[in-house]
């Protein structure tokens, strides 16, 4: 035999070319079967019944390579098979109809993957574009409300600008009339003095003319006019100095606040002004579950209202209190004026008093006979 090929299945040989003269050879009846395949007895799988077992036998059986004639004696050449196949073809595993039915059932499995396929892509777009769409719905409301944001800012920031001035204005005011108001005071020990020292002089005086006159009396009534306006410049100090701390208070918070509202208002117009082209942008994961607030819009703009409500008040108290240093030192002025006037025309009625008491009693001196016998 003359060896063509071998499948998983089956082995393929044809025979040898022999010469016309052939004759069977003469044997026994025992040398007649003698053939050079082993035998192998068919068998079956237990696990799969429609599963020769001898498959794997005879795909490992070696074929002769010897004529046909030696092994199949008295066979006429022209029944011989050409290309005779394994014995193992006639268990066949599956029919034709099998064979349709598989590739129909991988066709429609193939179909309906596809199909699945499909739907998913559909949706998978369609979920896209839903999410775009909203994404954009989303950030176009972000930035508006950003927007919004921004313009609360400016405005208080406008409004505490401008409070801050205005307690600038009013402290500046208070604290001129704050120096004044020193100024003055200090101005009065001058007279204080002056009156003081006429007092003290006055006791040098002699005998019957050490006299409670009204000089004496207007004296220490400007002695105690003085003091008085005085006391009254102290407390008025005092209350300036106070206030001066209230308005300094009232300005802090607002510089602080404008403080708070200026950085607010760069990150605010910065992310408004975010793009998605905008450089340094990444994602944070995490980040919006994130709450460090502390207040909600409503506390937010009470809290800067409630700052320059404050203010508002300090300034009307501090304008307040000016108009009361400004009538003070107005009435103190007059009131030293006015008895510095009385003492002096105390001292005139009594330096006049004594001139014609004085010549009275150079006169009766001068007379004849004054003094002798």
């Amino acid at each position: 035999m003359e060896l063509l090929g071998t499948t998983l299945t089956s082995t393929y040989a044809r025979p040898r070319p022999t010469p016309t003269n052939f004759l069977p050879a003469i044997s026994t009846m025992a040398s007649s079967y003698k053939n050079r395949f082993p035998h192998y007895t068919l068998s079956h799988s237990l696990t799969l019944p429609w599963r020769p077992s001898t498959y794997y036998k005879v795909a490992s059986a070696t074929p002769t390579l010897a004529p046909l004639t030696k092994s199949a004696p008295g066979l006429n050449p022209a029944q011989i098979l050409s290309f005779p196949a394994n014995r193992t073809a006639l268990f066949t595993r599956y029919t034709p109809d099998d064979w349709h039915k598989s590739n129909l059932n991988n066709y429609r499995e193939s179909e309906s993957s596809r199909r699945s396929a499909e739907r998913l892509r559909v949706d998978t777009s369609r979920l896209i574009q839903e999410k775009d769409q909203k994404t954009r719905k989303i950030q176009t409301d972000t930035s508006k409300d950003l927007g919004e944001r921004v313009n609360d800012i400016a405005f208080w920031k406008s409004e505490i600008n401008h409070e801050i001035d205005q307690m600038i204005g009013e402290t500046n005011a208070l604290s001129e009339v704050k120096r004044r108001l020193e100024r003055a005071l200090a101005e009065t020990e001058g007279p204080l003095q002056v009156a003081q020292e006429c007092l003290y002089h006055r006791e040098k005086r002699m005998s019957i003319d050490l006299v409670h006159d009204d000089v004496e009396k207007q004296l220490l009534q400007e002695v105690d006019s003085i003091k008085s306006c005085q006391e009254r410049m102290r407390r008025h100090l005092e209350k300036v100095s106070a206030q001066l701390a209230s308005n300094r208070a009232a300005q802090h918070e607002l510089e602080r606040d404008i403080s708070d509202k200026q950085a607010a208002y760069r990150i605010d117009d910065k992310c408004q002004n975010l793009r998605n082209t905008s450089d340094g942008i990444g994602y944070y994961r995490g980040v919006e579950r994130v709450d460090a607030t502390i207040s909600i819009p409503e506390t937010w703009a009470k809290f800067s209202d409630d700052n320059i409500l404050r203010s508002q008040s300090e300034r009307v108290a501090s304008a307040k209190l000016r108009e009361d240093v400004e009538s003070l030192l107005n009435a103190t002025s007059n009131e030293m004026w006015n008895q510095f006037n009385l003492v002096n025309v105390a001292f005139t009625n009594r330096i006049s008093d004594s001139a014609d008491a004085k010549n009275k009693l150079q006169s009766h001196l001068a007379k004849p006979g004054a003094g002798g016998p």
